[in-house]
């Protein structure tokens, strides 16, 4: 009987189940959790996140423009005002779905399930579907924009099939 992964996922906790026959409980076959969830914010964001600390020195303007301009204007590089296109938490969580994606890869090639479900917090699904490999997105057969990570075997499930059934 064709094995089935059952993926309940946030930014910063993976658990794995495997399902083979359905009259059976699932399996719970990994429990990842992010290393970065478990930092402390200052010990991910080393900067504030506004304006360049050296402002209002010379060293913010290039060697003869006039104050207005940036020094790094003209090379379209950022301005003082520079955001970073994503921040550290996002960092994290995108670090954390190239690891789950690398985790079922390698679980498929071994020939550990034959298809997959997915459920994930749904700021965190938008994150991991980038990273899946092709070869793993061709096994999803249901996607549930839904946090279980903090279900056991038996809700998951439960949980699961009353989401599969609002759908139909």
């Amino acid at each position: 009987m064709p094995t089935t992964w059952i993926l309940s996922a946030n930014a910063g906790r993976a658990r794995f189940f495997s399902e083979s026959d359905p009259a059976k409980p699932l399996q719970e076959i990994e429990d990842m959790v992010s290393p970065g969830a478990q930092l402390r914010t200052q010990d991910t964001e080393t900067d504030k996140l506004s304006p360049t600390a050296a402002s209002s020195s010379r060293h913010s303007i290039g060697g003869n423009e006039g104050a207005g301009m940036a020094h790094n204007a003209k090379a379209g590089a950022p301005n003082k005002l520079y955001q970073p296109a994503q921040t550290p938490d996002q960092h994290q969580a995108e670090l954390f779905a190239r690891d789950i994606s690398n985790f079922l890869l390698k679980g498929h090639q071994d020939g550990r399930f034959q298809s997959l479900i997915i459920a994930a917090s749904p700021e965190f699904l938008g994150t991991l579907r980038p990273h899946l490999d092709a070869q793993v997105k061709g096994l999803i057969k249901s996607e549930f924009n839904k946090d279980y990570t903090h279900s056991n075997a038996q809700q998951l499930r439960e949980q699961l099939h009353a989401q599969a059934a609002k759908a139909e």
